[in-house]
């Protein structure tokens, strides 16, 4: 039995086969204008006949590039595959999209002890640079990951809790105008807003932001209903639900921060044997999977997760608008109106 390995094609045999020199194939392959196109054609018809494929790493090494993105999910310590927020999942595939349809490929981790925290994909040749998603909960990680912005790398963040880096978020002001509107056209008056507006999670702060104003333009008074760190989003709109029911609180709309505090808020109005939609609208943020199958489904509202995608790796390739290094991008969101505030 021949036991010898078969030999890989090289230009050189391309040239033989097609009748034109090396430099000749180089050319035609790099997609020169110098080359005819007939001439192009002679080559790669030879290429793919004898199997050749250009080295796309080889020829970006050289180049000066590694055609790749790192992106890093950061996730709670202890936290397995199955409890990571499934939004980061969606952000996750978005962003891997967009790097696929501008040529690259991902290099993704999921990271969260201290001891294990990397961010030196560019200084290891390993990528051109590096989107860091995830929960905010990991201080440990952004403090990490947020040394990194000043090194004079490609590094763009989505959530971060640092206003100071180069961030992408959604247009979370406009969020909470959006929910308000849209429970006061079904009728609701007196909406209040489910979260945490102190805590790492800009956003949340941010949407309850935009949620005050569009109160106060419509001269109705703002209520929150503060959430407390739990171990999952679920368990803490749980809880603030059932506190906020068991003190007597009149409202009869919740916009939660997001989808899981809704979905956590909607077991304890459930349980509790309070109607949604007719006693209490409920409106989330994300638009989870997990909302189409609720009962009733949640009406909910959430950035486009191709533009997402598209705008973090563009941050880290450079391209788009800047303003000395420190852009600002707004993702716009729309909302999905579902039978949680269909009156």
């Amino acid at each position: 039995m021949d036991t010898r390995t078969k030999r890989r094609p090289t230009s050189i045999d391309v040239a033989e086969r097609a009748g034109v020199s090396q430099s000749t194939v180089s050319r035609a392959l790099a997609g020169s204008e110098v080359i005819t196109e007939a001439t192009r054609a002679r080559v790669l018809r030879a290429a793919e006949e004898i199997g050749y494929f250009v080295d796309e790493r080889a020829a970006r090494l050289r180049r000066g590039s590694t055609g790749t993105i790192a992106v890093v999910v950061i996730c709670r310590p202890g936290q397995g595959a199955a409890d990571i927020n499934p939004f980061s999942y969606m952000l996750l595939g978005s962003v891997c999209l967009a790097a696929s349809e501008r040529g690259f490929e991902t290099l993704v981790s999921f990271q969260a002890r201290e001891e294990d925290l990397f961010g030196h994909y560019e200084e290891r040749g390993w990528a051109d640079g590096l989107v860091v998603i995830g929960t905010t909960t990991n201080r440990v990680a952004w403090d990490y990951f947020r040394k990194l912005e000043n090194a004079d790398r490609n590094v763009a963040y989505w959530g971060s809790p640092f206003d100071d880096l180069e961030w992408v978020r959604s247009d979370n002001r406009a969020a909470g105008r959006l929910a308000v509107e849209h429970l006061l056209a079904q009728g609701y008056r007196a909406p209040c807003f489910l979260g945490a507006i102190d805590s790492s999670q800009h956003q949340f702060a941010e949407r309850y932001e935009g949620y005050c104003e569009a109160m106060r333009e419509a001269g109705l008074t703002p209520s929150l209903i503060a959430t407390r760190e739990g171990a999952t989003r679920e368990e803490e709109g749980e809880e603030a639900c059932a506190r906020y029911l068991a003190g007597g609180g009149r409202g009869d709309a919740i916009f939660a921060a997001c989808d899981a505090m809704a979905l956590g808020a909607l077991e304890e109005l459930a349980r509790r044997g309070v109607s949604v939609p007719e006693e209490i609208g409920l409106v989330g943020f994300d638009d989870l999977p997990a909302t189409r199958f609720s009962r009733p489904p949640l009406t909910t509202i959430a950035p486009d997760p191709a533009t997402a995608g598209g705008l973090l790796i563009d941050a880290v390739l450079g391209n788009g608008d800047g303003d000395g290094g420190q852009q600002r991008r707004r993702v716009p969101v729309s909302l999905s109106p579902r039978g949680s505030t269909a009156r």
